[in-house]
């Protein structure tokens, strides 16, 4: 366990189509490394036949295969998290099973590792996804920068490498709802990026949909920033301060000019601006408070149903064993006792 160099942590969610192709691809890349290795699968509750699937192929290769089985679909960071904590290699790699990014490429990030980072993200090369994800993810990666300060140029690219420290220091992290990306940039000593390449999904249909990132985006900002609590402060102390000269405005007018209604309708669209500002601001104030209300029930991220491991499959050696030992020992006396 302590020499043990590489974990590979994958959550599956609802990927019994390109499971066995991912197979196919996964273990030789990892064998040509030339290190120890493990690989952790957690079945994030699917509704297809992932966890069969996963439960067959840890009986092929117990020896590098690991299986956390959840009894719920609790998403894929919390799967990521059940990785980290049940990892036990000194360097973490994390990998979507839909083989939009190659296998393959772990060795590049590993490469990099070498060069005395403890944090690696990925890039994408060439993004095979459609136009309004492109056009979105470079909209919020923007404004997630200028907010948060965390400098990730692709949020989307699940391939990452971590040094054992970054682990610990997230596992040590009690979070309900955090980007694990943005947090490990948080805890690395010296992050770096790679361009990696990015193929098109093998099988079966993406899990994130445009809530899905909007609701992501959400969470890394109010996760890692007050900045937009402030930023909502400041604009409603603008907005006072307009509402306060407008209203001198109107005051100076009326003893000049006199009452008059032509203005009744610009007034309507002021009041309803404001009330458009105060509703996102309470929205905004909402999306704290419920994540300050989320942790403070002290539930649990997630719920193992159970964990494959290597000493379950011996268990079952002996098990087998002892089983046909007492059937020959049987046999024995049953033939003795014919004998006699």
């Amino acid at each position: 366990m302590s020499t043990l160099q590489l974990s590979v942590v994958i959550p599956v969610y609802n990927e019994e189509q390109g499971l066995q192709t991912l197979f196919d691809r996964l273990y030789p890349a990892l064998d040509k490394l030339g290190i120890s290795y493990e690989i952790v699968y957690i079945n994030d509750g699917s509704r297809d036949r992932s966890a069969a699937i996963l439960r067959e192929q840890f009986q092929r290769r117990p020896d590098v295969t690991r299986v956390i089985l959840f009894n719920g679909n609790f998403g894929q960071h919390m799967a990521i998290m059940a990785g980290f904590e049940q990892s036990r290699g000194q360097r973490v790699v994390t990998l979507d099973a839909d083989l939009q990014n190659p296998p393959e490429e772990i060795a590049k990030l590993l490469a990099k590792m070498d060069e005395g980072f403890d944090y690696i993200g990925s890039i994408r090369k060439q993004r095979n996804d459609s136009w309004w994800r492109h056009v979105a993810s470079r909209a919020m990666n923007n404004l997630r920068e200028r907010i948060t300060r965390i400098k990730i140029t692709d949020q989307g690219c699940m391939l990452r490498a971590y040094d054992r420290g970054i682990i610990d220091a997230i596992n040590s992290c009690k979070e309900v709802n955090t980007f694990i990306p943005a947090l490990a940039y948080t805890f690395a000593r010296k992050p770096a990026e790679v361009v990696v390449e990015h193929d098109e999904r093998a099988a079966g249909e993406s899990k994130y949909s445009l809530y899905s990132l909007i609701r992501l985006n959400f969470d890394l900002m109010t996760g890692f920033s007050v900045v937009p609590l402030q930023m909502f402060s400041m604009a409603g102390i603008a907005v006072s301060l307009m509402s306060a000269l407008f209203f001198v405005f109107l005051v100076v007018r009326r003893l000049i000019i006199g009452p008059e209604a032509e203005g009744l309708f610009t007034l309507f669209a002021l009041v309803f601006f404001m009330i458009g500002i105060t509703l996102f601001g309470i929205g905004l104030l909402g999306e704290y408070v419920g994540r300050i209300y989320q942790q403070v029930r002290h539930r649990p991220r997630y719920l193992v149903e159970a964990v494959l491991e290597e000493q379950d499959a011996v268990k079952v050696k002996q098990k087998r064993s002892k089983k046909a030992v007492a059937e020959d020992s049987a046999v024995s006396e049953l033939f003795t006792d014919i004998q006699e």
